[in-house]
């Protein structure tokens, strides 16, 4: 099986939410940038509000794929003591990994917000999606993040992810919701016919369209939606 792009997966997971189509206080928060044309198919289709949930990975230094915690927006900090400890990592060390990457937070909070900020969550189920799960690090970080910031439900949507991952992530979150799990994973791109880099416009465009589907705002009008493959 494999997805034709991020559209064509987009539109797959949304009929595994369907559940949710219309639902007061349901939003869907994708991970960008890869993770925005997948969710921009699952809220047009949910009729539901989109957004971004901006959230960096602190990841070990020389490691970086392994998460001694994650910074998100709001002021979240969440840190994996045990981590940080057993890697013998300094305090200062730490610090400038943090320092790095809150100043790619602001970026892209300044580049695809444009100063608005997130709605308050308290309350809402939030359906927070990627394009795929590989390790599931920056997934998880968004996860325990999003903690501080609802009580209500959070779905982990991705249309396909590495069986261990999905595991470790349902013990987190209140449920995974991933149509495709191959037993031999290895990379998420491998499942796409096209699955190139997500730009920075494209995130742009498409949370305009969503925010104004209509065009009706005084902005130019954007295009129709298409797959950044």
């Amino acid at each position: 099986m494999k997805y034709q792009d991020r559209t064509d997966a987009g539109r797959n997971l949304a009929a595994w939410l369907r559940t949710f189509i219309g639902q007061p206080n349901v939003i869907v928060l994708a991970l960008p940038r890869g993770g925005v044309p997948v969710a921009y198919e699952i809220a047009h289709a949910l009729r539901l509000p989109l957004d971004v949930f901006l959230v960096r990975k602190i990841g070990v230094p020389l490691h970086p794929e392994l998460a001694m915690g994650a910074i998100a927006e709001g002021g979240v900090r969440v840190m994996n003591q045990h981590i940080i400890d057993e890697a013998r990592i300094l305090p200062s060390t730490v610090d400038q990994v943090i320092a790095r990457q809150r100043v790619e937070l602001e970026r892209q909070d300044r580049r695809y917000r444009r100063g608005r900020a997130l709605r308050p969550l308290k309350g809402w189920t939030v359906i927070l999606v990627d394009d795929g799960l590989a390790t599931g690090a920056t997934m998880e970080a968004a996860v325990r993040a999003l903690r501080e910031l609802t009580d209500g439900r959070i779905i982990v949507a991705a249309p396909v992810g590495a069986p261990d991952t999905c595991q470790r992530l349902r013990r987190i979150a209140d449920d995974v919701v991933c149509p495709f799990i191959p037993d031999a994973f290895s990379a998420v791109g491998l499942w796409y016919r096209h699955f190139d880099q997500t730009t920075d416009s494209e995130v742009r465009r498409l949370l305009d369209l969503a925010a104004d589907p209509l065009g009706t705002s005084d902005t130019p009008p954007a295009s129709a939606p298409h797959a950044s493959g």
